[in-house]
């Protein structure tokens, strides 16, 4: 047994290492283990010729260092908090704010509101702020365009029902009292790693936010507003309206009354104290800057740390500052036309496993340059220090992966298990080299496995409910608990290094099959959605031995048949996370979601009518310079409050899904 951090005593971690070798037959397991998907058609059919095209513009995309990375498309939240932290720090530019307003008007839905993702219904948080940034603009108010907007907004209820982080914006410049807001104390810093609320009870991305809005939130700021929002109101007189408090028996009802008590200790705080708390605060955040000057590797730590540590006194052209800063530039897009707009994160290690994946399924050899420098660029990635993570294993050794160029602080378990997928692919000429950081990446996760034997994607037991209910966190899933997606990744590695008979891994495999949904798919938590999950779950199960007879892969089967759609291919719209009855499996066909099912079918042992159409509906829908159109927003940030379009899942996966039915690629392995 280990202590942790807190100093209890956590069974179930077990730092046991990993032996990595060649993967063995499953002895124990629940069937004997398939190494081959079915042959597909000869190289002249259709279906090769496809594949041919989708990888030379693959490998075209290729950067000279050996990464690959596509665009990761949002939405126009992160524009319009773009222009609104210029204006607050006061280097907003006119060039910055017409090239941005150009690409949020471009955005804008036919009856005036901003949706969240392609194809999504009007959403109320992200039409004020782009209402807002366009009044920046100098967009008036009259204005077709934005009287449309602004009457969308007054028919949900105004500013008043848009989400706690909008109206944070709004209250920065005046536009909303700051008593109106839930309470977030810098004291929270000082709560130990085993205590209630704790920062570490809240997911990465969550913690890195929180800890900088203790800062805002104790400091109140409020600049000078260009203009007036009246127009965004119900009732102009009236217009921050008392909301009724939940019945006290309730978790709502009582986290609102904890929240007023936390507003009474704001006016009558212990100076010393606050202070202490304050300046501790200004230290973590420091403390986590990446080399590229950003936080996280994504944008809401990013602009809210820098508030942050203006309020606490560090000027704009301190090297803090001025790194934060810059590391923007990175995340800046500039369209031909002239529009700017901003990725709330980027994914290259995350990208480039994939690639490096699907081009050894497309049939290129282990050696083929392409593929020794990915892996020379992802060996360069490898983290060897420990990050937050370590709170809850401090004795588990540092070996993993990050998503982002720069986030040391953050490796996460998910893009782990794919680069060691990828790289033992690869027949790197330091071979020592290559097996040392597979052997790491592996140990690593299993320290980072749950009680419950799944896998989170950044920590350990990220499971705690009480996050989730404070008035505050009102903006997405704040915490991290072990998904589907991300444990049959990791199932999915463990077999491939030999150790599917693990008890470690039979424990992910029992976790898997107890949290099959009932008609047979799994919830997708970072891709969309049951079709993601059901997509990387399948080809785990079977890797890890169970025979495509299992009932549990005849029910996924059954199910990715039931949701094909007429035209053969497979799609899954975001609204299936708020309504799994209506949209589940369900929308227009895209080419990553029909990917993800062909790979389950694949790996199922699935031929056929149904196979044939999906792969004819890539063929079919295919580019002509060897890519897919896919406009519609298959990756997950938080579900159905945050949705992204990875501009390479397009192309990515069907050389995938494609190269295991031309090929006939051993799951999982492909090894030299």
């Amino acid at each position: 047994m280990t202590a942790t951090a807190g100093g209890r005593l956590d069974p179930e971690y077990d730092p046991e290492p990993a032996a990595v070798g060649t993967r063995p037959p499953v002895p124990d397991g629940p069937g004997p283990l398939r190494t081959q998907v079915p042959t597909g058609p000869n190289d002249s059919s259709p279906a090769a010729a496809a594949l041919a095209r989708a990888t030379a513009h693959l490998l075209s995309l290729q950067n000279a260092e050996g990464w690959w990375k596509g665009d990761l498309e949002t939405n126009v939240t992160m524009d319009a908090e773009d222009l609104l932290l210029r204006q607050f720090l006061g280097i907003r530019t006119d060039e910055q704010t017409a090239a941005g307003a150009a690409w949020i008007r471009s955005q804008q839905r036919p009856d005036g509101t901003w949706a969240t993702f392609h194809g999504g219904p009007p959403e109320l948080s992200a039409t004020v702020e782009a209402y807002v940034a366009l009044r920046l603009a100098g967009d008036a108010p009259e204005a077709a365009h934005m009287r449309a907007a602004a009457e969308f907004v007054r028919a949900r209820g105004g500013i008043a029902a848009a989400r706690v982080f909008t109206r944070i914006w709004l209250a920065l410049f005046g536009w909303w009292p700051w008593e109106e807001l839930p309470e977030l104390p810098p004291e929270l810093i000082f709560l130990p790693s085993w205590a209630p609320l704790n920062i570490y009870d809240f997911g990465c991305w969550a913690r890195q936010t929180i800890v900088p809005l203790t800062v805002v939130s104790a400091n109140r700021p409020v600049r000078p507003a260009p203009f007036a929002l009246t127009e965004l109101h119900t009732d102009p007189a009236d217009p921050h309206p008392t909301r009724p408090l939940a019945p006290a028996h309730t978790w709502d009802g009582l986290f609102q009354r904890l929240d007023r008590l936390m507003h009474l200790y704001h006016r009558h705080a212990l100076r010393p104290l606050r202070r202490v708390a304050l300046a501790r605060a200004g230290r973590w955040i420091v403390e986590r800057q990446e080399s590229d000057g950003c936080w996280g590797g994504i944008q809401p730590p990013a602009v809210y740390s820098l508030i942050a540590l203006h309020l606490l006194g560090y000027p704009l052209d301190h090297p803090v500052m001025k790194a934060g800063l810059a590391s923007f530039d990175g995340f800046t897009v500039h369209t031909e036309d002239g529009r700017r707009w901003m990725e709330a994160c980027q994914s290259p290690v995350w990208d480039t496993c994939l690639a490096a994946i699907a081009l050894r399924d497309a049939g290129l050899p282990a050696d083929h340059p392409a593929l020794v420098s990915a892996a020379d660029w992802m060996l360069g990635e490898e983290i060897t220090t420990k990050g937050d993570w370590a709170v809850k294993r401090p004795g588990l050794a540092p070996g993993g992966w990050a998503f982002e160029f720069h986030n040391d602080t953050y490796p996460d378990i998910d893009d782990t298990a794919e680069v060691v997928l990828a790289l033992r692919r690869i027949a790197h000429p330091d071979g020592q080299r290559l097996a040392g950081a597979v052997r790491r990446g592996v140990d690593w996760n299993l320290g980072m496995q749950s009680r419950n034997g799944a896998w989170g994607a950044f920590d350990v037991d990220n499971t705690s409910r009480l996050p989730n209910k404070l008035p505050f966190c009102d903006f997405g899933e704040v915490i991290d608990p072990p998904s589907a997606d991300v444990t049959a990744h990791v199932v999915e590695m463990l077999a491939e290094v030999g150790l599917a008979h693990d008890r470690r891994t039979r424990r992910g495999v029992a976790w898997l099959l107890a949290n099959q949904e009932p008609d047979g798919s799994w919830f997708g938590r970072w891709g969309t959605n049951y079709v993601y999950g059901t997509g990387s779950v399948v080809p785990a199960l079977v890797a890890a031995g169970l025979t495509p007879g299992h009932p549990a892969v005849r029910r996924a089967v059954r199910w990715l048949v039931d949701r094909q759609n007429p035209d053969g291919g497979w799609g899954e719209d975001m609204r299936s996370y708020e309504d799994p009855a209506g949209w589940a499996g369900r929308g227009e066909s895209t080419a990553s979601q029909t990917a993800w099912a062909l790979m389950a079918l694949l790996a199922a042992g699935e031929e056929g009518r149904v196979v044939e159409r999906g792969v004819s509906w890539l063929v079919d829908t295919q580019l002509p310079e060897g890519t897919w159109d896919e406009p519609q927003f298959t990756g997950t940030g938080f579900p159905w409050d945050f949705s992204i379009n990875y501009h390479l899942y397009r192309l990515v996966f069907p050389v995938t899904a494609l190269g295991r039915y031309v090929n006939g690629t051993p799951l999982g392995g492909g090894r030299p």
